[in-house]
Formats: C-alpha cells, structure tokens, sequence
C-alpha cells in the first residue's frame, strides 16, 4: 500500500463511507502478506518511499505472475526487472495493462500519466561506454523515470573515443548525479569521476573479451578509480544505480525545499 492509497482509505473512514472494520481488515496485511513462497513487503513504499520492486530472475511465471498481481492491487506502480521475453509475453496475457521493454528487460505497470517535467529540473544522467551497454544502462534509466525522477542519456561516449564524451561536458556540469555505465576495463567512470562535480555512480558491467572476467576487470576498475566522488554498485546492476540516482535527487529536491522555507 503506497501512500495516496492509504490517505485514500483514511478520507473513506473519515468520510464513513468505509467502515472501522473494513478498514483494519486492509490494513491487516501491512506491513507483509504472505504467499507461501513469498512475503510481499507492501509496507515499504510507506517506510522510503519505494514501492517492493520483484526481481523475476530465477522465478517461475506462475509465481513472478502471482507477485505482479498482489503488489498492482496495492500499489499505482509496480516494476518487475529481468524478464526474458518469453516471460513478459506470459504475464501480459494475465495482466494486459502490463508494458514490457525488451532492452532493458524491464516490465512496468502504472496508473494515470507520469508527471511532465518541470523546466530546469535537476536530472539524472546516464552515460553508457558502447552500445553493449544499452541493456544495463536503459535499466538504471527508465528505474529513474519510474522513480519519478528526470533522467536524460548520452550512450556510446566511451574512453575510445575521448571527444565523443567532451561533446557531453555541457550536460555533465549541469546533472545533479551521473550514472557511468561501462565494460571492458571500467575507464569511462574514473574519467567522469574527474570532470564532474556531482556523484557519480559506476556500474560496471559484464561487456568484455575473456580477461574482463564478465564484469570483475571493470568492477574492480572503478572501486580502484583515482577519481574523488565516485561510488560503485555491482556488476550489471543498473537498477540498484537508479535507485541510488533517484534518492541523491530526491535529496536534493528536500533541501531546496527546505531552504524555500526559511
């Protein structure tokens, strides 16, 4: 239950047109309900403000089904990550309102538009090495926007080719945070770390001929960086980025508005 459903069922009450009753009877189920081989944390997006996101990697399709399911009765959004296609295909015959992006592997429902963005809105920036990248860094990205933050791209602006990445400086200076997403060797996040004054946050990523190690010569490249300001989450986790993304703007838009108030 996030937190306009539960100010929704308190107005009801209020109003009396949902009884007492009624209303602990759906409140019973917070801050969990169990299915068996589940245990639905719909009390989360009231403690930070991040509904449960399902990891579907590894879970049957009957049970990622199950799970969507629950949370979209609870919830006006809900993200699964890590379908396959066939997966996807499978749970949008059972919820048709369920949209899927192949690239990022990501499966979304959401009720009513997304907000517009306001104009000069802090944003996230996602820059990705090379276009093998694409699947990690569309995760982090659309985690972002479906966070309710902005977020803006710049792809295939690796150490390669240096000048590819200089075009982006004006972009650079002004991102509230930046989420370098790279293979290989790792690089293109110790050189973000050196020309931007935001936080960065490396995401290594898989992408790599044998001695990459699928990820760990670019993981250890970025924990190793010289680079002040940098962070690094693990190998391909592009979501684990955007929430990272996510809660460094909504920090941001706390303070200004706590400045505001003064």
């Amino acid at each position: 239950m996030d937190i306009e459903k539960l100010r929704q069922l308190l107005e009801s009450v209020q109003q009396n047109r949902t009884t007492v009753s009624e209303a602990l009877e759906r409140l019973r189920q917070l801050p969990y309900e169990d299915m068996g081989y589940a245990r639905l944390d719909l009390h989360r997006s009231l403690r930070n403000g991040i509904p449960e996101v399902v990891f579907c990697q590894g879970k049957t399709v009957e049970q990622a089904t199950a799970i969507l399911k629950r949370l979209w009765e609870h919830h006006e959004r809900v993200m699964g990550t890590r379908l396959s296609p066939e997966m996807a295909a499978a749970i949008q015959k059972e919820i048709p309102a369920a949209v899927y992006d192949p690239v990022s592997r990501l499966l979304k429902l959401a009720r009513g538009e997304p907000p517009a963005r306001e104009e000069n809105a802090p944003y996230a920036l996602v820059l990705s090495a090379g276009t093998a990248d694409l699947p990690v860094a569309e995760e982090a990205s659309q985690t972002v926007e479906f966070l309710g933050s902005c977020v803006e791209r710049a792809y295939d602006v690796g150490v390669a080719g240096i000048h590819r990445l200089f075009d982006q400086m004006d972009r650079i200076a002004k991102a509230a945070v930046i989420i370098s997403v790279a293979g290989m060797e790792g690089a293109l996040t110790s050189v973000v770390g050196g020309l931007a004054s935001c936080p960065v946050i490396g995401v290594p990523t898989s992408i790599g001929y044998g001695a990459s190690f699928d990820g760990l010569a670019a993981l250890l490249g970025m924990l190793n960086s010289c680079a002040a300001g940098v962070s690094v989450v693990n190998i391909d986790n592009g979501f684990g980025a955007g929430v990272v993304a996510h809660r460094i703007l909504l920090a941001g838009r706390s303070r200004d508005s706590h400045e505001d108030r003064k």
